[in-house]
């Protein structure tokens, strides 16, 4: 079982030269470039050069790397999406995605880039979680789904609380689409950078609620982050056990068996295969 990690994946400027050069020594798994929210409309264009340069340049390690463009019906998103695709990040995350006909459009406007290029995909409008399990069936290059929690809170005139009360429905309805078709889901962004606390119980809420991990706007916010969604000491230690419980000759072909007094089923197998795989998959991530 491969799998790549995605606990923290934080949002970098791209218009700050100085921002792109310490994301290269920063902790996280992945980084998103930003082109879009994060860039003034008078910085857009400077943005995409210093960008594009730095991924064609492969600066960031072992480190994810995204381009978030502009949305392809803004000045900036069809050249936005040329250059990214020419410059062959790991991913390119195509925002305000509403529909699988958008989806459609965004997969054919990266038919030049390489095959190893990712499209990844915004849920951040009403519209899009009513339509998250066909935008999630894309299919193609399609193989992350990431929240946008801030810009879906303004659509529905809600409120920001501790304990996302307004975004529940959706964060579950997003997560349950990306799963029904083998996606990877991040959760959205924590925006109050001195809450530490506060954080930390927004990363528990969201890998509870199935998340792979978390988007990130500081990175300060990385370590706290990595740890709340990586597998603890104990959660391997019972996985490999299981594993290990289900390949003992006697207990070949079962369906259920008895671990330490406790009955183990076979999905508990799988579950623990995929903890194994994570654990093993940060391992190797963290070993330069």
């Amino acid at each position: 079982m491969t799998i790549r990690p995605r606990r923290s994946v934080l949002y970098m400027p791209g218009s700050n030269a100085r921002a792109l050069e310490k994301a290269a020594t920063l902790p996280a798994d992945a980084l998103i470039l930003d082109l879009e929210d994060a860039v003034a409309p008078e910085s857009k264009e400077l943005a995409r050069t210093l960008v594009c340069d730095a991924v064609r340049e492969r600066r960031f390690g072992k480190r994810e790397v995204i381009i978030r463009v502009n949305g392809l019906d803004t000045p900036w998103g069809r050249q936005d999406m040329a250059e990214a695709c020419r410059a062959a990040p790991d991913a390119i995350l195509v925002p305000k995605v509403d529909d699988q006909a958008q989806v459609t459009a965004a997969a054919a406007s990266m038919a030049s880039a390489p095959a190893s290029c990712a499209l990844w995909l915004m849920i951040e409008t009403p519209r899009a979680i009513f339509n998250a399990l066909s935008i999630a069936g894309a299919g193609g290059r399609l193989n992350c789904l990431v929240m946008g929690t801030n810009d879906l809170v303004k659509e529905m005139r809600a409120r920001h609380t501790p304990g996302r009360e307004a975004l529940v429905a959706a964060l579950n309805m997003t997560v349950m689409a990306a799963r029904a078709h083998g996606l990877t889901v991040i959760d959205g962004v924590y925006n109050d950078i001195a809450d530490s606390a506060g954080f930390a119980a927004a990363c528990s809420q969201g890998r509870s609620m199935g998340f792979d991990g978390k988007t990130l706007i500081h990175p300060s916010q990385v370590d706290p982050c990595n740890g709340a969604f990586s597998p603890d000491v104990a959660e391997i230690g019972q996985a490999r056990a299981i594993l290990a419980a289900f390949a003992l000759p006697e207990n070949q072909g079962k369906g259920a068996i008895s671990l330490n007094g406790r009955m183990v089923e076979l999905l508990h197998a799988e579950i623990a295969r995929q903890t194994v795989a994570l654990a093993d998959a940060i391992d190797a991530l963290t070993k330069d």
